[in-house]
């Protein structure tokens, strides 16, 4: 397996050492999930964006949703099935899972339902006033009076 060295990064660079470890994470892939359970992701307006995790078969107890240090993880657990069964053949995973997100600084999660064995998350990316572009306006003759 080919690695990208990112010390160069790491000279000229202070506080991207998340940026980093992402970097680093999304270059070794994300073998741990297995692509279990499938999701999509899609812009549904300007700064607004939707993750849809296919989770038939789950219900709204047996899904947790948390964001911490800007990861939105979701997890499923099956809650212990009472009933013996006995399939002829199951093609329905019912495994547990946990699936993590990177989410980009100001991206807020608002939202989450499940709908048509679907859990949609809606999430919001606001910029704060603090740091969205300004125009400063330019005075004429303003350095003349400074100097009388």
């Amino acid at each position: 397996m080919n690695t990208i060295d990112l010390t160069p990064l790491y000279r000229s660079s202070i506080g991207f050492d998340r940026l980093a470890s992402m970097l680093d994470n999304a270059l070794r892939g994300d073998t741990g999930t297995g692509g279990y359970p499938p999701y999509n992701i899609e812009a549904t307006g300007e700064n607004r964006y939707m993750i849809s995790i296919a989770v038939a078969g789950f219900t709204e107890d047996e899904l947790n949703i948390q964001v911490e240090r800007g990861v939105l993880t979701v997890r499923g657990k099956k809650a212990e099935d009472d009933q013996e069964r006995k399939y002829l053949y199951q093609g329905i995973a019912a495994r547990s899972f946990e699936r993590k997100f990177n989410l980009a600084e100001h991206v807020e999660v608002t939202d989450a339902e499940i709908s048509n064995g679907l859990l949609n998350i809606h999430l919001v990316k606001e910029i704060p006033e603090a740091m969205k572009a300004r125009s400063i306006e330019i005075k004429r003759g303003a350095a003349l009076e400074h100097k009388k």
